[in-house]
């Protein structure tokens, strides 16, 4: 089985870059070993105006039975025959899938050591399958890849038998995509759709799964007419996870149809003064120090004061207080967690995760994941941080959000800091009745707060206190305001309750 990658290029921009993005020599033929056979990655034609890449992979169809199918296979062969002679040899599967995640991994997520630039510019590009078995025919190939900004999507069934073209088509086609796109988000495309047109994964479904698919995924999958369907084929229909992930993708379509990036629970605002009240002075005049300063230096002397050492950042947005928590030390596990896909890509690039050392990327861990329903993995920590993040969800929500994190997580301590809406008075350029961000669904008086911590204190068993952020004004308070929860009772009695939204694994 194989697949080409093609394009064209200029005495600027020549086509021979194809091998940066790829990060495999033009000049050179290489072989990487996969787990059922080998993987070659060569290129028939290098020059610049046109450059030609080939990923072929060799199966071992007696590796593949020595080794096993997997539980999640889909299809069972007929008879014994069927485990050494079939089309997983030639036919691009979700074996192809792991060899492109694999060989092509660099190139899958967009990275271009040696020149960045060329992994964010949209080229042309030509892709062809020879032998792309299609569980729903041509019809479905074209469903699937014809709203994702492909100029052409040529699909041309594979005749069953030449000489006897009465039989019919097989159910492979050959598929060709020609546009303009950047590479990584090509291959992203076909990392996810290939096992789903194969509809018959070789490998166990695993509950990590999900997270896969959402990476593959952003910026693509959440808007596909055919998301419900991709989903589920991807995930090998197993009903827990395919929900899971499509609750997780509808989060993310409903706030780019916000037309924003920041998400139902993101706390990814602009970092800038010109661009949010919280960092505008009130008398016309640009601060020396932004309130999102105060907001991190105020959360930081909370932690060094609980003496927290391991710290999830829930709603992390672009890792602003990740990178500063990573600075000192003292925090020996730093968690970001965020609904926004795209809001922790650029937080890894913030944090250079893909050039961090071994002791230093052992510190930190990024998640996607929902305030919404609760998470085993956040269960053991430390502290909590909710910076600028339950204003952005709907009040009716607020319970399920107070279970996930004083309930079913229970760090030791919890921050929170939210806009102090009486400040809101003010900022001369924050029209009266606006809140300070369009995405926000609320923002609260200090009385407001102060009635909402003490309920959700006294509920899950912590005591609480209340620290100004920012100039305390006498008459409207601080602009910022911030609860420290401190756990006073056992943290297993909070865990009786019954959340609200929903649990996720």
């Amino acid at each position: 089985m194989f697949l080409t990658i093609s394009t064209t290029g200029t005495a600027e921009h020549p086509a021979t870059d194809l091998g940066f993005l790829l990060h495999k020599h033009p000049g050179k033929a290489q072989a990487f070993s996969t787990s059922h056979g080998t993987a070659h990655v060569f290129y028939p034609v290098a020059e610049e105006q046109r450059c030609t890449a080939v990923l072929l992979l060799e199966v071992d169809p007696v590796a593949l039975v020595r080794r096993g199918q997997g539980k999640g296979r889909t299809t069972a062969p007929d008879a014994a025959l069927a485990q050494y002679v079939n089309d997983r040899p030639y036919a691009a599967s979700s074996l192809f899938a792991v060899a492109l995640g694999g060989v092509l991994r660099n190139a899958l997520q967009g990275r271009c050591a040696a020149r960045p630039e060329l992994a964010e510019r949209a080229r042309p590009l030509r892709i062809e399958i020879p032998a792309l078995p299609a569980r729903g025919g041509a019809a479905l190939v074209h469903r699937l890849f014809d709203p994702l900004g492909w100029d052409a999507v040529t699909v041309a069934p594979v005749v069953l038998d030449e000489t006897f073209p009465e039989w019919g088509d097989s159910r492979y086609v050959r598929l060709v995509l020609e546009g303009e796109l950047r590479l990584a988000d090509a291959l992203r495309q076909l990392y996810v759709l290939l096992p789903v047109l194969d509809d018959a994964k070789h490998y166990w479904i695993a509950p990590d799964e999900v997270d896969k698919l959402l990476r593959a995924g952003d910026g693509w999958l959440a808007a596909h007419p055919e998301n419900a369907l991709i989903t589920s084929r991807y995930l090998a229909r197993h009903k827990r996870l395919t929900q899971e992930a499509l609750e997780r993708l509808e989060l993310v379509r409903l706030a780019e149809a916000d037309g924003s990036e920041v998400e139902e629970l993101d706390n990814a605002v602009p970092d800038t003064p010109e661009e949010t009240p919280d960092d505008t002075a009130h008398d016309s005049a640009v601060r020396s120090v932004p309130l999102s300063v105060h907001r991190r230096e105020a959360i930081l002397a909370a932690l060094r004061a609980a003496g927290a050492a391991r710290v999830l950042d829930l709603g992390c947005g672009e890792g602003q207080l990740v990178q500063a928590l990573l600075k000192d030390p003292a925090y020996t596990e730093v968690v970001g967690m965020d609904v926004s896909v795209r809001a922790l890509h650029i937080a890894a690039r913030r944090l250079r995760l893909d050039r961090t050392g071994e002791r230093q990327g052992s510190r930190v861990t990024l998640l996607q994941g929902s305030l919404a329903y609760t998470d085993k993995r956040l269960a053991g920590y430390d502290a909590a941080v909710l910076s600028e993040v339950v204003e952005h969800l709907d009040p009716e929500r607020l319970p399920a959000l107070e279970y996930a994190v004083f309930g079913s997580a229970a760090p030791r301590t919890v921050l929170v800091t939210t806009p102090n809406v009486e400040y809101n008075v003010r900022w001369e350029t924050l029209p009266a009745g606006h809140v300070r961000h369009g995405d926000h669904r609320f923002e609260w008086t200090r009385a407001e707060f102060r009635g909402w911590a003490g309920d959700v204190a006294a509920r899950y068993g912590y005591g609480v206190e209340f620290v100004p952020v920012g100039e305390d004004d006498p008459e409207v308070g601080p602009p910022t305001q911030m609860a420290v929860f401190t756990a006073t009772a056992p943290i297993a009695a909070a865990t009786d309750q019954t959340p609200k939204e929903g649990e996720a694994a």
